[in-house]
C-alpha cells in the first residue's frame, strides 16, 4: 500500500514481518484511542494557553514558541517513527499552546470564530469518515497523487510567502479577504479535508499490514497534523468571510 500523504508514506510500511498472532501490532481501535488522547492533550493545553496568554502581550510570543516546538517535534516523529509514543504527545502539547494563543488572538477580533471553527472541523472529520467507510471515495493511486500534489503546492506557496515577507513583499490570496482570497482559502480547506481521507486509509491499511504497535501513535499523529491544519484554515476562511461583509 502506498500513501502520498507527506507524513503517512509507504516507508511507514517497511517494518513488516511481525507475527499476526502478536499482541504488539497496530489496530484501528488502538489508533482511535490514541487519537482521543492526543485530542485531549491538545484541547487541554489550548484552553490553558488561551486563559493564560489570550489577553496579554505575550500571545504572539507563545504562538511562535508553540509553532516552532510543534514543527521540530513533528520532524523528529516523521524520521524516528519508533519514538512516536513519546513525540506525538509532546507535539500535541506544543500545538495546544499554538492553537490556544492563535484562537485567543482571533477571538478578540472575531468573537465566536474559534467555536465555529471547532464545530466545522469535527463536522468535516465525521462527514468524511462516513464517506470513507461507505466507500464513496476510493483511495486510488491517482487520488493519492492528486492530493499530495495539491498539498505540496500549497506548502510551497506558503513557504514562498513566508520567505518574501522578510523583504516586505505580500503574496496575494493568503491574507486577502476579497473573492479571490476567499476562493483560495476554500481550495485549501478542501485539500486539507481530503488529506483526512488519506489518514483514514493509512490507519486502515496499517492495521491490516502487521505494523508494530507504536505505529498507532504515528497514525494518530498524522491525523492530528491534518486536523490542526484544517482548523487553522477554517479560521482563516471564516475571518475572510467576516471581513468581506
Amino acid at each position: 500500500m502506498r500513501s502520498t500523504n507527506p507524513l503517512l508514506s509507504e516507508k511507514a510500511f517497511e517494518n513488516r514481518g511481525y507475527s499476526s498472532y502478536s499482541r504488539d501490532l497496530m489496530t484501528i481501535d488502538g489508533t482511535v484511542n490514541k487519537v482521543g488522547m492526543l485530542l485531549l492533550l491538545t484541547a487541554g493545553m489550548a484552553l490553558f494557553s488561551w486563559m493564560m496568554f489570550g489577553g496579554t502581550g505575550l500571545v504572539q510570543l507563545w504562538m511562535i514558541v508553540g509553532a516552532i516546538g510543534g514543527f521540530i517535534t513533528a520532524m523528529v516523529t516523521v524520521f524516528q517513527k519508533h519514538l512516536s509514543g513519546i513525540t506525538a504527545p509532546i507535539y500535541a502539547l506544543f500545538e495546544g499552546v499554538f492553537l490556544g494563543c492563535f484562537s485567543g488572538y482571533m477571538e478578540t477580533i472575531y468573537p465566536g470564530i474559534a467555536f465555529q471553527a471547532v464545530c466545522l472541523t469535527f463536522f468535516v472529520l465525521f462527514s468524511l469518515l462516513l464517506v470513507y467507510k461507505a466507500r464513496i471515495i476510493n483511495v486510488t493511486q491517482n487520488f493519492r497523487l492528486g492530493v499530495f500534489a495539491a498539498t505540496a503546492a500549497i506548502g510551497l506557496y506558503y513557504l514562498f510567502s513566508f520567505t518574501v515577507s522578510f523583504f516586505g513583499v505580500t503574496v496575494p490570496f493568503i491574507h486577502d479577504s476579497g473573492l479571490m482570497g476567499i476562493g483560495f482559502s476554500v481550495v485549501v480547506v478542501v485539500v486539507a479535508s481530503l488529506n483526512l481521507v488519506l489518514d483514514f486509509d493509512f490507519i486502515e491499511k496499517g492495521s491490516q499490514s502487521n505494523l508494530p504497535k507504536y505505529m498507532e501513535w504515528y497514525g494518530a499523529f498524522g491525523l492530528m497534523v491534518t486536523l490542526i491544519w484544517l482548523y487553522v484554515e477554517l479560521i482563516r476562511l471564516l475571518a475572510k468571510l467576516r471581513s468581506n461583509k
